[in-house]
């Protein structure tokens, strides 16, 4: 507390002692620029920290994508040959049945 604040807390009517005790107070509670600079920093550590993880999943995630997108197309290229040899085979089955 500035030696002037203190001065117009005792013109206000408080006692030295309340002036001193509030000072004290307030000197345990107030951040100084040490420790906003020391927060600043552990935050821009954390922010990248958590830049690095979202970079990871996100690569994990689009090989997964990647992955699941090579089983899809095995999965729909796999239907498209059964469904042909089904079709051809009815229309062979159907061809012969009705003596062609």
């Amino acid at each position: 507390m500035s030696t002037n604040a203190a001065f117009k807390l005792q013109d206000a009517g408080f006692t030295r002692q309340q002036v001193e005790a509030l000072g004290e107070f307030l000197d345990t509670q107030a951040a100084t620029k040490a420790d906003l600079i020391g927060s600043e920093h552990r935050l821009d550590a954390r922010i990248s920290d958590l830049h690095a993880d979202l970079k990871a999943e996100t690569l994990r995630l689009e090989a997964k994508i990647a992955e699941t997108k090579a089983d899809l197309t095995k999965t729909i290229l796999g239907a498209v040959v059964l469904n042909s040899v089904i079709v051809l085979g009815a229309m062979f089955g159907l061809a012969k049945l009705l003596g062609h």
